[in-house]
């Protein structure tokens, strides 16, 4: 499920002849056993470590085939949140409490954030992927779609392999290179692994204890603020400016206040926190003040929809009720959202790849056009939207 959060620099690679990706699969590999050998790494273990590795046709058609990104908001929770999973989440915070106590004292992330994660990524443990990392790794990285993500993470898989967590032959994961109940790649592995239950192991595929340690540790890697919220469910006023909603845009709270925003239960933040206004379906629909600690999601997974509803599970494992979902505009299909996309593009936005999924990028573009149109700026495309267009 996670779409890689480590959007790793040109700058990693080496500033050598060797291809980045693309041709044939064997002198590709070859290209990296010189490029590993010529970093320091031994010939002997680097030809250990490559020995095995095949192209898997299988990751190239994971990588291709994730529909679940088109869904609306809406219906994405109801396909990823059921009671059981509320209850069993409860249940393993129980059951963790001692790990989890530990998390918050050390790294200052609550419980409901990682049993979120530990939920969708791997259904609490229970499936963990059955991809050979390497070959999946190897394989995306020959792949010239993202070529630049996948390929620093075959390197730090090598040295994981050198320390003796790594067995090129026998290690699995997702489709896309992660390990583990919170699904980590190599290098997460190596700057934030954590042997959580004390065995001289981090043994993220067996360990609870290790695996949420080790993802506690990452997300405070990536900037989690200890004792502050991230997302909270609210109401907004009609006649509310719907230009400055979105996550790109943001407001303190104190001035969403004066705006009209409302919490639906409790109170809000900090008058001084900065918060964006998320309207996942449109003004009609639910509507979340996120707060700073939302955007370390990101970091950890880049579809808007999926970090949303990580975000929003979270509170729910914490205790928050059920969403308002409002009554929305009619969305658009997967295929349209593909025509909006181009549409959008031949205006001179950039939407990125145009793949039917609503993601940031389109969701910008969609408000700017929808202001010029003197539509509601809520960042929603309707068909209505794209007859315009």
């Amino acid at each position: 499920m996670r779409l890689l959060p480590l959007a790793l620099a040109a700058c990693l690679m080496p500033a050598t002849v060797f291809a980045q990706c693309g041709g044939s699969f064997s002198g590709f590999v070859k290209d990296l056993k010189r490029e590993a050998i010529s970093n320091g790494h031994a010939t002997a273990t680097t030809n250990a470590f490559f020995k095995s590795v095949k192209q898997d046709p299988k990751v190239l058609r994971a990588d291709r085939a994730q529909g679940v990104f088109q869904k609306p908001f809406i219906d994405f929770t109801r396909h990823l949140i059921s009671q059981n999973r509320i209850d069993r989440g409860r249940s393993m915070a129980r059951k963790h409490n001692a790990t989890f106590d530990r998390i918050e004292a050390t790294y200052g992330i609550n419980r409901g954030v990682l049993l979120a994660f530990w939920a969708f990524e791997t259904d609490y443990g229970a499936f963990q992927g059955d991809f050979n990392t390497l070959n999946a790794l190897v394989t995306l990285s020959h792949d010239c779609r993202r070529p630049e993500l996948f390929r620093p993470q075959i390197f730090a898989a090598l040295e994981l392999y050198e320390t003796g967590n790594f067995d090129p032959r026998k290690t699995t994961g997702a489709w896309a290179g992660e390990i583990g109940m919170v699904q980590m790649l190599p290098r997460d592995i190596l700057e934030n692994g954590v042997d959580g239950d004390g065995d001289g192991q981090v043994s993220l595929k067996t360990s609870p204890p290790d695996a949420l340690m080790s993802g506690g540790k990452m997300l405070s890697h990536l900037g989690w603020t200890p004792g502050q919220p991230w997302l909270q469910e609210v109401t907004i006023p009609r006649g509310l400016d719907l230009s400055k909603t979105g996550p790109s845009q943001k407001n303190s709270v104190s001035n969403w206040a004066k705006m009209g925003v409302q919490p639906r239960a409790g109170t809000l933040a900090s008058g001084s926190l900065q918060a964006s206004l998320l309207l996942p379906q449109g003004h009609k629909g639910p509507a979340f003040l996120a707060y700073p600690n939302f955007d370390v999601y990101f970091e950890w997974n880049q579809s808007f929809t999926y970090v949303l509803t990580a975000a929003y599970f979270a509170t729910r494992l914490e205790g928050a009720g059920v969403y308002n979902a409002g009554n929305p505009d009619q969305g658009l299909s997967g295929a349209q959202m593909k025509q909006l996309q181009k549409k959008l593009q031949a205006r001179g936005h950039d939407v990125g790849k145009v793949d039917g999924i609503l993601g940031s990028k389109t969701r910008i573009a969609v408000q700017v056009e929808q202001q010029r149109l003197g539509l509601p700026a809520d960042a929603w495309p309707t068909p209505s939207l794209l007859s315009s267009l």
